[in-house]
């Protein structure tokens, strides 16, 4: 049997960043808010800015709304255009430059044995998702709409929605709609 479980709106949480440069909406994070393996959040990005260091920390990266350039020590740069994926060292805090103006980014932050995958991509028609009891998927509708399938259970999606489809076993879920999503997968 699998599951569905909206993230309610009261449940998110804004946090100044440790550097002081910005805000993040926390989602949600595991196995415990103080002592977290995994940990998905929203950072509002609104000026150039450094981003704080987080030592032991493996980030997975998605700027939402326009792209930017992040520099990282030693000269290296990446230029991530809307809903490209990166991965980095936490330890290194890039400097965030914008380039189309502010935007939003979605964060996967993993430490020690946790392992996830972020992905970001539009959603125009349908799309299945394999469920397995080891893992569990994490989706946040963009923009746009969308219903969600697993098992009996249908659940319909507004832009901004956070849910958690959780399995005991394997199969399918199923997403149908139009718009942009975010989807993380956890291993359990």
């Amino acid at each position: 049997m699998s599951s569905l479980r909206l993230v309610p709106a009261d449940a998110l949480r804004i946090q100044a960043w440790a550097n002081g440069a910005g805000t993040t909406t926390v989602i949600d994070s595991g196995p415990d808010e103080a002592h977290w393996a995994w940990r998905l959040s929203i950072a509002d990005i609104a000026q150039d800015c450094d981003f704080s260091s987080f030592p032991g920390t493996r980030r997975h990266f998605v700027p939402l709304d326009a792209p930017l350039r992040l520099r990282f020590d030693a000269g290296r740069e990446l230029s991530l255009l809307r809903l490209s994926v990166t991965c980095f060292d936490g330890a290194q805090a890039p400097h965030a430059l914008l380039l189309d103006g502010p935007t939003r980014a979605f964060n996967l932050m993993l430490r020690g044995a946790a392992e996830g995958t972020l992905l970001a991509r539009p959603l125009n028609g349908h799309m299945s998702l394999p469920l397995r009891a080891a893992s569990r998927w994490f989706v946040h509708l963009l923009g746009g709409h969308a219903h969600v399938q697993a098992d009996e259970q249908r659940m319909a999606l507004t832009a901004g929605s956070n849910l958690w489809i959780d399995a005991t076993h394997g199969g399918m879920a199923r997403i149908e709609g139009g718009g942009e999503l975010v989807l993380v997968q956890l291993a359990a």
